[in-house]
């Protein structure tokens, strides 16, 4: 009989930003995405988070559906523009209210609260100061921050996520254009922003330790695992290149305060390297003996294939429309190509939908870090229907989440310490290049790109999960 651990997490999960809307009421600064849905063409019809799912305002009503369904954890993340509204500087109470209220309703209820300290939204004021991710200053601030919702929240929240997929906001915005500051092919700088969130990521674990609280932290990747195309050993290769540079450049970091030697030789190569300080390499080795899971957001896999020098570039069309096949082919000329999976169905946005993949990246993560597991994120984006009668019949939801679930079953059961699940998402919300025609979550949420009334209905998905946690995953 399949059985997950008796104290497993069930949970669900959003962002600050993607839900909270009232995003200038009560004190709350600017963000860089406040600021970069405002330019034409950067989101889906111009979309915005301005009034979001408004779960500011509803946040009791959307705790109470969680509580009704039995969640066992609820992720979140704090807008650091409500603790800080200029990143550093004063205090604003109104934010620190805002979140205790949220983390005291889901303890009332029994639920977990699992705080993402930064999930994207970062103080434009920051930005503004000294370029925010670009400068070492932001590790100071953010440790500064990080440090304040250690000392308010720390005795309620057992479970902290640094960083929200490090790997997603940098690439996107600094190599493709598509997320804040919107900067396009700027390699050099990627690496040293990237170092830059390592460094802020350790620190802040350390902190978390050095002010005696004993709960689990640790970071969250967007893991793509990858398959090679064939057994030709150019494709096994090619392999071996994208893990270095799209995978384990941010997990061997976490899990082991490392770079990857190969990746690393050919970053310096290529003039692309971070700037590494010795203090650097130390603060970071001993960060990683302090993280007590590796978290992970798992979608889609990939495969791999060798690119020749004149072939595909990483910045092709991103689907963001939900027009099945817009997507163009990626890689790195001389490394790897990622062409489409023949053996795999994909969404309507291009993701490859692979339930073996969550398994796959489980083995992979437990041989090579042998670190506890965290899914932070695992879900299906779709285009859902509201019913005459307010039903939404998401079966394909059901089904994607059943196949997922089965796997990382089979995960536990080869030796995998998997201790949450955490879906994305709970209520619809902003996708956000998508809008909100994307739709994630067990609430269907009655709004469009222009309008709606905010409502909130129940879908068929979301009275199944409420069967799977209250047989803790015997009944799927």
């Amino acid at each position: 009989m399949r059985k997950f651990p008796k104290d497993f997490l069930w949970g669900s999960a959003s962002a600050a930003y993607q839900i909270e809307g009232a995003y200038n009421e009560d004190g709350k600064g600017l963000s860089n995405w406040d600021n970069f849905v405002r330019i034409p063409g950067k989101t889906f019809k111009g979309t915005t988070g301005d009034l979001a799912v408004d779960h500011y305002h509803r946040y009791k009503e959307d705790i109470a559906l969680m509580a009704e369904m039995g969640l066992k954890t609820y992720r979140f993340s704090i807008a650091w523009t409500r603790i800080y509204p200029t990143g550093n500087g004063k205090l604003n109470q109104k934010g620190i209210e805002f979140y205790q209220n949220i983390i005291d309703e889901c303890l009332k209820y029994g639920i977990e609260p699992m705080v993402t300290i930064f999930h994207w939204d970062l103080p434009q004021s920051l930005v503004d100061q000294y370029g925010g991710f670009e400068n070492r200053k932001i590790v100071d601030d953010f440790v500064n921050y990080a440090k304040t919702l250690f000392k308010i929240f720390g005795k309620s929240v057992k479970y902290w996520i640094t960083l929200n997929e490090q790997n997603i906001f940098t690439s996107l915005g600094w190599l493709t254009a598509n997320h804040p500051p919107g900067k396009f092919d700027d390699q050099k700088m990627f690496y040293q922003v990237n170092h830059h969130a390592f460094l802020a990521h350790a620190k802040t674990v350390l902190a978390y330790r050095e002010m005696g609280f004993d709960g689990k932290i640790g970071a969250s990747f967007a893991y793509t695992p990858s398959y090679a195309l064939d057994c030709k050993p150019e494709n096994a290769i090619s392999k071996l290149n994208f893990d270095d540079l799209k995978n384990y450049w941010w997990l061997d970091m976490y899990g082991y305060g490392e770079y990857p030697i190969v990746a690393m030789k050919y970053l310096e190569k290529n003039g692309l390297a971070p700037e590494v300080t010795d203090e650097d390499r130390e603060i970071l080795k001993k960060a990683a003996k302090e993280i007590n899971f590796m978290g992970v957001n798992y979608y889609q896999s990939c495969v791999c294939e060798y690119n020749p020098l004149d072939g595909v570039t990483p910045y092709g069309v991103m689907n963001t429309t939900g027009k099945k096949g817009s997507a163009q082919i990626t890689g790195i000329p001389g490394l790897f190509k990622n062409p489409q999976n023949p053996y795999l169905k994909t969404t309507d946005w291009d993701w490859a939908i692979d339930p073996i993949g969550l398994k796959y990246l489980c083995r992979e993560i437990t041989s090579r870090y042998r670190l506890p597991i965290v899914i932070s994120e695992n879900g299906l984006g779709a285009f859902d229907k509201l019913e005459n009668d307010n039903s939404i019949h998401d079966t394909y939801r059901i089904d994607y989440i059943r196949e997922h679930l089965k796997t990382l079953y089979q995960a536990i059961d080869e030796g995998c310490n998997i201790i949450a699940y955490c879906t994305w998402s709970f209520t619809d919300l902003l996708s956000w290049l998508n809008g909100y025609q994307k739709r994630y979550g067990f609430v269907y949420v009655d709004r469009n790109e222009e309008t709606g009334s905010l409502d909130r209905y129940k879908k068929d998905s979301y009275y199944w999960y409420k069967t799977v946690i209250e047989s803790n995953g015997e009944k799927l």
